[in-house]
């Protein structure tokens, strides 16, 4: 026979309540409840348990152990299924409702943001859409530390975190970017070789300059790196300047840039791999009937676009 699970689902919001205030008081503060009630409560998961899960230090509040952090991201899964139990017992399961926190890479945030939601106001209202725009290595963070139910982001740096899961939900391949009076602009698909002699206006993020590096290199182009950005619109305005040429993999609508220039976009010849465009999820994880209701749309969203 199964022995019975010693610790409550009260214990486990106020450890999470401590966790994320990092102090008893301030948890009871916003759980409206006795300092005393809280530790206790805390002291009595810790021997249930048979785990230390916080350090605590007079006057710098609390530390989460390394069993505290695993706790942690467990314990916000199990009650966000707890909260779905209790409303399909009560006949809301139907009713998607509450909120739904998705990660997603910066550059693509622009391209996907917008379209997220407005499909999501469309078809489920109920439901709260917040979005995290970050890097690959912060969004990577955030899944881990169950900040965000999932991600959109480029396969780069996804690959080798065996914690997570990543779904391919597009593919976008590079093209270069020129100034629309360069003397390349208006013609087919061009070698990179052909830009080799120009200033290379690099969009500087982690991963994804490792990549432009990787695609011209490939090409046999040592790169004169003139100007680095982190910046998706900021490469544009200054390629339309005539600084020089970039590499990017979103396409935009218009040519126009935020400083009054125009470019023009150069299909490539060697164009090298595409970029994966994965929704990224934490590996073991049960997502909430609202979560898998966004990851739909998005999913949707983004093999509609395809590398838009």
């Amino acid at each position: 026979m199964t022995s019975p699970v010693g610790f409550t689902l009260v214990q486990l919001r106020y450890f999470l309540v401590a966790a994320e205030r990092g102090s008893m008081s301030e948890a009871s503060a916003e759980l409206h409840i006795a300092q005393s009630a809280v530790s206790a409560a805390i002291h009595n998961l810790e021997n249930d348990l048979s785990a230390q899960l916080f350090i605590r230090r007079r006057g710098k509040g609390l530390t989460l152990t390394p069993a505290g952090e695993r706790l942690q991201h467990q314990a916000r899964e199990l009650l966000a299924r707890a909260r779905e139990m209790e409303r399909e017992a009560r006949g809301e399961g139907d009713a998607l409702t509450g909120p739904v926190t998705v990660g997603c890479f910066v550059t693509l945030a622009p391209h996907y943001v917008p379209r997220l939601f407005t499909e999501c106001t469309r078809r489920h209202p109920g439901i709260e859409v917040n979005v995290v725009e970050g890097e690959t290595d912060q969004l990577v963070e955030a899944l881990k530390a169950g900040r965000v139910d999932f991600a959109l982001a480029y396969g780069l740096g996804l690959a080798t975190e065996p914690e997570l899961h990543g779904e391919t939900v597009a593919r976008a391949p590079a093209y270069a970017v020129v100034a629309a009076d360069h003397p390349l602009a208006g013609r087919g698909p061009v070698q990179l070789a052909e830009l080799a002699a120009e200033p290379l206006v690099l969009l500087d993020l982690p991963h994804s300059r490792d990549y432009f590096r990787s695609l011209l290199a490939a090409a046999g182009v040592s790169p004169d790196v003139r100007y680095r950005t982190q910046s998706y619109e900021t490469v544009r305005s200054l390629v339309a300047r005539g600084l020089g040429f970039s590499l990017l993999n979103q396409r935009l609508p218009i040519t126009q840039t935020y400083g009054g220039g125009e470019v023009a976009e150069l299909e490539l010849r060697d164009p090298g791999p595409p970029l994966d465009v994965r929704i990224a999820s934490v590996k073991g994880v049960t997502q909430t009937a609202r979560a898998r209701a966004v990851r739909d749309v998005l999913r949707d969203i983004a093999r509609g676009a395809g590398a838009a």
